[in-house]
Formats: C-alpha cells, sequence, structure tokens
C-alpha cells in the first residue's frame, strides 16, 4: 500500500474534509493520521471512501473530530472512541463503537452483534436494526436502535440506556444491573432478573431527550420500560436456578 501522504484526496483550498480513499489507503495509515497530535486543529473533518468492508476503521479515536465513512464497515469500527464523531454511511460489522468511552458513532444501517460491547459513555445510534447483544456488558453508554435489536440485548448491562424503537428477541436484559431498556415493540422474552417497570414523568422525559439527541421521530408514550428486578445482586441459593 501507498503511504497515507501519497493517497490523501486533497480537496480544494478552504473545502474540508480530508478525504481519504482506502482502495489505494491502508487502514493503520489512516488510523495512524487520527491519531496524530493536534489533529483536532490540524484536520477536524476526515471522509473515508471505499472501505469495503474492513475491520478496525477509525478505532481509539481521542480527539474531537468528525470522521464519515461512505460504505460497509468490518469489525470494530470506531472501537474504543473517546470525543469522535464517527458516522458510517452503511452496514457494521460485529463490535461497532466497542468500548466506546464518549463522542458519538452513528451508523445509518444495519449493525451486527456486540455493538457497543462493555462501552462506557458516548451515544451510539443505528439507525436500522441490531444483532445479537446489542449493548452486551454496557457500563454507561446511551444506545438508540431505530429497528430491531436480537437475542441477549443488554445481557449484563451495568449502566446506561438502551432504546429499542422496533422489537426486542429472546433473553432481553439477561443478568442485568442498573442499566435501562426502553423498547417501542414487542418483546420475544426477558432475561434472568430482567423485569417491566413503570414509566414514570422522569422516564418520559429521559427518553425524549435520547430520541431527540438520535435523531429518532417517536413517541416516548408509546415505549415500555424495563430493569433489573435486583434478585441476582447477591447469590442466594433460592435463586439458584435462575443463574
Amino acid at each position: 500500500m501507498a503511504a497515507l501522504s501519497e493517497v490523501l484526496v486533497e480537496p480544494p483550498v478552504g473545502v474540508e474534509p480530508t478525504t481519504v480513499d482506502l482502495s489505494t489507503a491502508d487502514v493503520r495509515a489512516l488510523n495512524g493520521a487520527l491519531h496524530a497530535p493536534r489533529v483536532a486543529e490540524t484536520s477536524p473533518r476526515w471522509r473515508v471512501l471505499h472501505p469495503d468492508g474492513r475491520h478496525s476503521i477509525a478505532v481509539g479515536l481521542d480527539a474531537e473530530v468528525e470522521v464519515e465513512v461512505d460504505g460497509h464497515v468490518g469489525y470494530y469500527c470506531a472501537g474504543m472512541n473517546k470525543a469522535a464523531t464517527v458516522t458510517i454511511n452503511g452496514n457494521a460489522g460485529v463490535g461497532v463503537a466497542e468500548n466506546m468511552m464518549s463522542g458519538t458513532v452513528r451508523v445509518r444501517g444495519n449493525a451486527s452483534q456486540s455493538a457497543a460491547a462493555t462501552a462506557h459513555g458516548g451515544l451510539l445510534v443505528v439507525e436500522g436494526s441490531a444483532a445479537a447483544r446489542c449493548g452486551i456488558s454496557m457500563k454507561g453508554v446511551d444506545i438508540v436502535v431505530g429497528g430491531d435489536v436480537g437475542h441477549m440485548s443488554a445481557f449484563m448491562g451495568q449502566a446506561g440506556r438502551l432504546v429499542v424503537c422496533g422489537d426486542a428477541g429472546d433473553a432481553l436484559g439477561d443478568s442485568l444491573y442498573e442499566a435501562r431498556i426502553y423498547v417501542q415493540g414487542s418483546v420475544k422474552s426477558l432475561g434472568a432478573d430482567c423485569v417491566e417497570k413503570e414509566m414514570r414523568a422522569e422516564h418520559l422525559a429521559e427518553l425524549a431527550q435520547l430520541l431527540t439527541a438520535a435523531g429518532m421521530d417517536a413517541d416516548p408514550a408509546a415505549f415500555a420500560r424495563f430493569g433489573s428486578g435486583r434478585s441476582l445482586y447477591n447469590f442466594h441459593v433460592d435463586n439458584a436456578s435462575a443463574y
């Protein structure tokens, strides 16, 4: 592959963003450029062409930059994101926004399994549907899905909010801790210790803010709220069959 400096598609003077074509550039070189010191000052906006399902695009970002990826991406796109805004104009493979700390990641298509796994903060928006284990072990991230989520979503969710504008698959919220789940459609089944809870005024306000942030046109009053039944916090022999 050519060096990144040789394949940058320079925009006209005064016009952003910096454009990188991955049909000739290397993902590692792209990520290295995105990790450069003072990148938010020198090149705050980026456009990535022809991702063609490549893995680990725009990972580990640690600056307030905007990255727009035109096409489908492979595994772990925008993983470990901190402060950046990453938009994927296509579908995303396994682990999009995995372990995200802050910033915003938006998938304009569908996301494969384990979206935002272990993520501590920030906002992930999936405009389509997300597959199994969406938000697995989430630790503070907000996730808004415009379509459906697959089985075991929010499994062992510890903190944060998962909003599903469509339907949820089997074992939603299995072994949940303190994450909150909002679902507009149907739920195939609830996981261990996940229960439906009252939707109070503060939850309607919280949900309205999340939907607005995600750009979703949905009525908060149409959603149900789910959370932890708090019976599995500590081992008790009477609950052994639920573990």
